[in-house]
């Protein structure tokens, strides 16, 4: 990843995986700007003011509520294994995790696979479609667009009723996120001459390796960043 973003220029060719290029440059500029000039300084905020045991266990607590649906496309995919790792994730850091403030599933030998509808829709063979930018959401595809909407139906705090729990929920949730990839967004703006194509193309592969578990097909025309990351 270092490599290719030290060398990623403004590209004159055409992707053919990215055929909405210009209409996906000018939502990616309007992310980043929204995101420098509101959604990072509430972060770095967030994460001065955040004991570092209080960030990591709300953390925690928010991957514990996604391993519900993590679940569920693990049973869509047949994959019951993992499902029952899911399951017994959810049950352990839910009680004696303190509803999953402590990740002790982890520790115990149950790891997390957060999968997620997207993921189950590569599975049965849906194509990811054209690369696509979403406004404030950011990097998608045609398919990965669809599945967001099946992944926030499956999201606990999408069925919490009283409004204002739920939409505080949703914003502490997006900070905190936000807060973890502080360093990887400076690193980023240090190492890419163009962020966009190193962007899209590290969102594809890792999307590839994530629908195929670690080991997708061989694409000739795309060196694989991934080939030595473990899952």
């Amino acid at each position: 990843m270092l490599l290719v973003g030290c060398t990623s220029q403004p590209e004159r060719v055409p992707n053919p995986r990215d055929p909405l290029e210009p209409f996906n440059r000018v939502v990616f500029r309007f992310n980043r700007d929204f995101d420098h000039s509101l959604v990072q300084p509430v972060a770095r905020a967030y994460q001065r003011l955040t004991p570092e045991p209080v960030n990591r266990g709300i953390t925690n607590f928010f991957n514990n509520l996604a391993d519900v649906g993590s679940a569920v496309n693990n049973v869509l995919q047949f994959k019951m294994a993992r499902a029952g790792s899911d399951v017994g994730r959810i049950f352990i850091n839910s009680t004696v995790g303190f509803l999953g403030f402590v990740d002790v599933a982890t520790n115990v030998g149950l790891p997390s696979y957060k999968e997620d509808f997207g993921q189950t829709l590569g599975y049965w063979g849906v194509e990811p479609g054209a690369y696509l930018v979403l406004p404030l959401l950011g990097p998608s595809t045609m398919r990965e667009s669809i599945g967001m909407g099946a992944d926030l139906f499956l999201d606990p705090v999408f069925w919490i009723r009283d409004d204002w729990v739920r939409w505080t929920s949703a914003d502490l949730k997006v900070i905190d996120q936000r807060a973890d990839l502080l360093k990887t967004t400076r690193l980023l703006e240090t190492i890419a001459w163009d962020p966009y194509p190193f962007v899209r193309d590290v969102y594809l592969q890792r999307r590839q390796n994530l629908v195929y578990d670690g080991h997708p097909p061989a694409d000739a025309e795309q060196p694989d960043l991934w080939k030595d990351v473990q899952f």
